[in-house]
């Protein structure tokens, strides 16, 4: 996939607890609507996860995530056999069944701190791996907001990551600085402000802010009420490097992304 034009993620929640649209996908048919959707719409890879992530989540059995997850797979591969799906989870078994029904890439929140056969399946597999910036886990993260210089240690903490995998042979990495994952929302727009600096980690970067709480509680209103202001700070992620927007609403990404090939023609 060549990210020189930046692309657009779409989410695919197949969870019941998800901040924004959990339990909106209950049979089959809602998912393949869904997923219909988001690729008629311009998205370039589905995301698909079924264990929320949201702070505070509860957790989710590694059997039901697994199932649930490799299920909604092999529907949209059935369907939409050239869809690039990538599988968000931060467990090395439901990334494997995920990949053996058609994934292509694993996005883990946690990069592999969390499990710790994850950096092992990847090397194995040597597939695309995006990994997030992330403390704690999602019943912690909210606790574990301190830190010395922010960008300086999301750079660091990434840094030694790339290498680990780097040596192994892995070549596909992708790095996501994890907006709304154990920092509060002024640390959020601080790494906004400076996402450029990661450029020197010298690896294509995603950017997650769609509808998160550093758009609708700096608006004052709902996640429901934050498109307008996801557009705008997707729009700032792309003038800082972002390579891929990961979004709940593909078309007005797509539009974004639009919008921004043509400021940098004119550049």
């Amino acid at each position: 996939m060549d990210l020189s034009i930046p692309k657009i993620m779409g989410i695919v929640n197949v969870t019941q607890d998800s901040f924004y649209d959990g339990g909106k996908i209950k049979t089959d048919r809602d998912l393949l609507q869904k997923a219909e959707k988001m690729l008629s719409e311009g998205a370039d890879i589905l995301d698909i996860g079924a264990y929320s992530s949201r702070p505070g989540a509860k957790d989710i059995a590694l059997e039901e995530e697994q199932q649930t997850a490799a299920q909604a797979v092999v529907q949209i591969m059935k369907e939409f056999p050239e869809a690039v799906i990538s599988i968000d989870t931060f467990r090395s078994e439901v990334a494997e069944t995920c990949v053996q029904e058609g994934a292509a890439i694993i996005n883990d929140i946690s990069a592999g701190e969390l499990d710790d056969d994850m950096f092992d399946l990847v090397i194995r597999l040597n597939i695309p791996y995006i990994m997030m910036h992330m403390r704690g886990n999602p019943r912690t993260m909210s606790q574990m907001t301190d830190y010395g210089d922010l960008v300086s240690d999301v750079i660091d903490y990434f840094n030694l990551k790339i290498t680990q995998l780097r040596r192994k042979g892995v070549k596909d990495l992708i790095i996501d600085p994890g907006f709304g994952f154990a920092k509060t929302r002024e640390q959020n727009f601080e790494l906004m402000a400076k996402l450029e600096l990661l450029w020197m980690l010298d690896v294509p970067m995603l950017s997650g802010v769609s509808r998160k709480s550093m758009i609708f509680k700096t608006l004052d209103c709902t996640p429901d009420e934050a498109l307008n202001g996801t557009t705008a700070l997707n729009m700032a992620s792309l003038m800082k490097g972002a390579s891929i927007l990961r979004v709940h609403d593909v078309k007005e990404a797509k539009e974004t992304v639009t919008l921004f090939e043509q400021l940098k023609k004119k550049d």
